[in-house]
């Protein structure tokens, strides 16, 4: 696969939200930080049961990374070894991306939809962007209305899941995925 100059820069975006220490690579701790991070935010002890399958499947979204994107077996992954996991097929189309997708959004919904109504309301989304991946509150806040596409003040799966499709899969810089964490950076 081809990765356009436009994907490469949401792929940075993407690998500086998964580094949680800052340390320009990617490993274990930084998933289990994550998530443990967002159960604080909503207060879940760390044997709940909805952060337990969030904790489970983020393990497994790390343990695939790694072992298509750490070609030196180091046990970290820097930033052009996630790249080249996708210039290698790492998502081959949307419908793939869902497959493994839909689980870990709907373990994420049961933990920051704290009403479990299955919409998120611009604080728990600044809640849950903040903890797992360091977005800041402002962009958190502007993220939240560019994905708001009805206006409702409120966010559900499917507005979700379609900017996340768009992140990985559209090049047009108007979509409502390019946004999705925070802005890109310039070059």
């Amino acid at each position: 696969m081809q990765i356009s100059a436009f994907l490469d820069r949401k792929l940075s975006r993407r690998f500086k939200t998964y580094d949680t220490d800052g340390d320009g690579s990617i490993d274990r701790t930084d998933f289990e930080t994550a998530v443990d991070r967002l159960g604080e935010a909503f207060g879940h002890k760390p044997d709940s049961a909805p952060l337990s399958r969030l904790r489970e499947l983020a393990l497994g979204l790390w343990a695939h990374l790694a072992r298509v994107a750490d070609t030196n077996q180091d046990g970290r992954i820097s930033e052009t070894e996630y790249k080249a996991a996708f210039a290698a097929g790492l998502l081959e189309t949307p419908e793939s991306f869902d497959a493994g997708y839909v689980p870990f959004l709907d373990a994420l919904m049961d933990i920051a939809d704290a009403d479990g109504d299955g919409k998120l309301t611009r604080e728990e989304q600044v809640r849950w962007t903040g903890a797992l991946m360091n977005l800041p509150e402002p962009d958190a806040r502007e993220v939240f209305g560019r994905l708001d596409k009805d206006m409702d003040g409120l966010l559900d799966r499917e507005e979700l899941l379609e900017a996340i499709r768009e992140f990985y899969f559209s090049d047009d810089p108007r979509s409502t995925g390019t946004y999705l964490l925070g802005p890109l950076d310039p070059n």
